[in-house]
């Protein structure tokens, strides 16, 4: 516990600081466009990750030096961000209700996915765990501060099972994989495409985290863009969001050529990749218009409600100490 605290204290001071240097790590390049941008992106079957893989930003920008950069979970994102390595990032839902809590200078331009049955509770067959009440006395991993850790939260209180029962363990997904090898935990609430990974191993989905929006915890991946940025080159961020958005239609067209160019990072064969796609919900801007994401305007975002009742859900869990208004929230709603 002492330790996570610890962690959450540095987190937040690196935000902070984010926070008083905002504005001093970017050079404009006097255009409309930038002359270099860094986005930092996950290994989630959505419209960015077919993005990166067909080179579409690159032949969108042809005149920006697009760089990539890959992270494990929104927690690192959020690290990125403040330090100001990163333009534009991903992070779950979770992640970035903190960051706006804590005051980190970015703004959400769109929602990459919806997470339906893509992230969710995988236990070992072995373990004879078959419902949420049989984790007491188990070990569970998660990456804490992400949307999967709020998910794996939240499915303990719903189904009225003591959290000091559970030994719960931040662990990475790359972690949680070699920790599920060498049989050193029970169960891990994660997302794709480790957890596809950890069902093929003598795994089973006890919960999902579309089962869980059911009941109210919703989650989602989330594109933030820093806001100094977003003042600087609102063109690009218009442009890349169409860049998506067409990303989105391509899918919908053809989802198995799409499925089949996401299959070689996703670590799987084609006919897995499109399984995996369709446990996310790809949004068009368009439609991420729409008053229950979104919105067509801050105070009418859905989206935004979402993020304050998250911040509410992780104070109540002692995750971070406040939430701010919901009038904060619906400020970062890039509109």
């Amino acid at each position: 516990m002492f330790k996570r605290k610890k962690r959450m204290v540095l987190a937040a001071s690196v935000m902070l600081l984010a926070v008083a240097l905002s504005g001093c790590g970017e050079e404009k390049s006097g255009g409309s466009l930038p002359k270099e941008v860094t986005i930092g992106y996950q290994v989630i079957p959505n419209a960015e990750l077919f993005v990166k893989t067909q080179g579409l930003a690159e032949k969108a920008f042809p005149d920006t030096k697009i760089n990539w950069k890959q992270f494990d979970s929104g927690r690192d994102v959020n690290t990125a961000v403040a330090s100001g390595s990163i333009d534009l990032g991903l992070a779950g839902s979770v992640p970035v209700s903190i960051g706006i809590a804590n005051k980190l200078a970015y703004k959400v331009y769109f929602l990459h996915d919806i997470i339906g049955d893509a992230e969710s509770l995988a236990v070992r067959n072995a373990s004879e765990i078959k419902s949420v009440k049989d984790l007491e006395g188990k070990k569970v991993a998660t990456p804490f501060g992400s949307t999967a850790h709020f998910s794996l939260l939240s499915a303990l209180k719903l189904g009225g099972v003591d959290l000091q029962k559970v030994t719960v363990l931040d662990l990475q997904p790359q972690d949680i994989l070699a920790a599920w090898q060498r049989k050193d935990i029970d169960a891990a609430f994660v997302w794709n495409p480790v957890l596809a990974k950890l069902t093929a191993d003598d795994g089973s989905v006890v919960i999902s985290a579309k089962a869980l929006s059911e009941q109210g915890a919703i989650t989602a991946d989330v594109g933030v863009v820093r806001d100094k940025f977003a003042k600087d080159y609102p063109d690009f961020v218009k442009q890349y969001v169409n860049v998506l958005d067409d990303a989105v239609e391509e899918y919908r067209a053809h989802p198995d050529t799409v499925a089949e160019a996401l299959a070689p990072v996703l670590s799987t064969d084609k006919e897995d990749a499109l399984a995996q796609t369709k446990q996310l919900i790809w949004l068009t801007s368009e439609e991420q218009a729409d008053a229950k994401y979104l919105g067509a305007e801050k105070d009418k975002s859905g989206f935004a409600d979402v993020l304050k009742q998250t911040g509410e859900f992780l104070v109540e869990q002692k995750q971070i100490q406040s939430a701010p208004e919901l009038s904060v929230y619906q400020e970062a709603i890039l509109r």
